[in-house]
């Protein structure tokens, strides 16, 4: 744990996203108790406000309230009430808002000792602040009567603390018994508090981290200014994640280019080192194209011819005209009807032995007797 004394040596331990509590010292706040009647909760800040204004010389928007329930019945509600003058506050905070740094919640350092050390029953808080030593009662670990001394001597002691648990029965709390929680840092002070007070005493020490507590004296400008720093921070965070995530997009990318060039020049390297040979196969290629009409039978005219008069549906399909090239063939012939054309042409394409070449027929002429003169022409696939 690290001890600090100001808050200008905490604003560099600090950002503007962390979830921070600032506790007041009670020489800032005004701690009332005030016995209500039991009404509607939602009742309660009006009723305490009105009350508070009462005591303060200082309008309602020039301070910030809030209220703890110390216990309540059917008919009455005793509270624990607490002001700051905002812009006390301000003065206090100003290292803080200096720098943008505005805390989750502002609350009163003897109400979370309270909170910590004594949820139950009355107690009597005995602890230095600064340069001031609080004398502070609670109540089922809120809030009662709070004072803070110059000194922290005997004799001050002697003097001060029988008039404040005179002050605390005449607000109508409970002195006679109460726990008595004395600073570990004020242990010299153990035989004083014990004989003024006639209760033992226990000693504490600093609380880590100290018990939440309801109050909450944030202003309510500086939870929309806060709101806005944490959506501020939440959108740069997201901005960040998103760069993030487009820059490793863009590396990955630029790796990725980069690996399809070198692969795309090892490729043009191996192309370049076996285009010899590929080109010793392509001219082979062409050669044997060229020979095939010599040396591979299904190219010869006599098989073709044969494979052809096979392919024709009837007597009244005749073969006038037989064509042959390197390149193609081309066969004209005559039938009794267009249909009968057409059939030839089919059984010509399912013919296994004449699929080495790709038939086209363009549409037939139709004769002055009603025959159909047609023109088949076949290239080698």
């Amino acid at each position: 744990m690290r001890k600090l004394q100001t808050l200008d040596e905490a604003v560099p331990l600090l950002s503007a996203t962390d979830d921070f509590v600032l506790g007041l010292p009670v020489t800032a706040v005004l701690a009332q108790r005030f016995r209500l009647p039991t009404v509607d909760p939602a009742e309660f800040p009006e009723m305490i406000r009105i009350q508070i204004e009462k005591v303060l010389p200082y309008s309602a928007d020039e301070v910030t309230t809030d209220f703890e329930l110390i216990e309540q019945n059917e008919s009455e509600s005793v509270v624990s009430a607490v002001a700051i003058r905002n812009e006390q506050l301000a003065e206090i905070a100003g290292p803080l808002l200096e720098n943008g740094y505005i805390p989750r919640q502002v609350t009163v350092y003897a109400a979370q000792r309270a909170s910590t050390h004594a949820p139950q029953g009355n107690a009597v808080l005995v602890y230095p602040e600064g340069e001031t030593l609080v004398y502070a009662m609670t109540e089922n670990g809120k809030l009662s009567l709070a004072r803070a001394f110059e000194s922290a001597n005997g004799d001050q002691l002697h003097m001060e603390l029988p008039q404040l648990r005179l002050s605390a029965e005449l607000q109508g709390i409970n002195a006679s018994s109460p726990s008595v929680l004395l600073d570990e840092s004020c242990y010299q002070l153990r035989d004083t508090v014990q004989e003024i007070l006639a209760s033992s005493t226990e000693i504490v020490g600093i609380e880590l981290p100290p018990a939440p507590v309801k109050l909450n004296l944030l202003p309510e400008s500086w939870r929309r200014r806060r709101s806005q720093l944490i959506k501020q921070a939440e959108w740069r965070k997201r901005l960040i994640w998103a760069g993030s995530a487009y820059a490793g997009l863009l590396f990955l990318l630029l790796v990725y280019l980069s690996l399809m060039r070198f692969q795309v020049g090892r490729l043009d390297r191996q192309i370049a080192h076996d285009a010899p040979e590929t080109e010793f196969v392509r001219t082979t290629e062409a050669h044997w194209k060229a020979l095939a009409p010599a040396i591979d039978s299904r190219y010869y005219p006599v098989e073709i011819l044969l494979h052809l008069f096979e392919s024709l549906p009837s007597p009244d399909v005749r073969i006038t005209a037989y064509n042959q090239s390197a390149r193609q063939i081309s066969v004209d012939g005559e039938a009794n009807t267009a249909a009968l054309a057409y059939e030839f042409v089919e059984k010509i394409k399912k013919n296994p032995e004449l699929r080495v070449f790709q038939f086209d027929m363009a549409a037939p002429r139709i004769l002055p007797n009603d025959h159909a003169q047609f023109r088949l022409e076949g290239k080698p696939r």
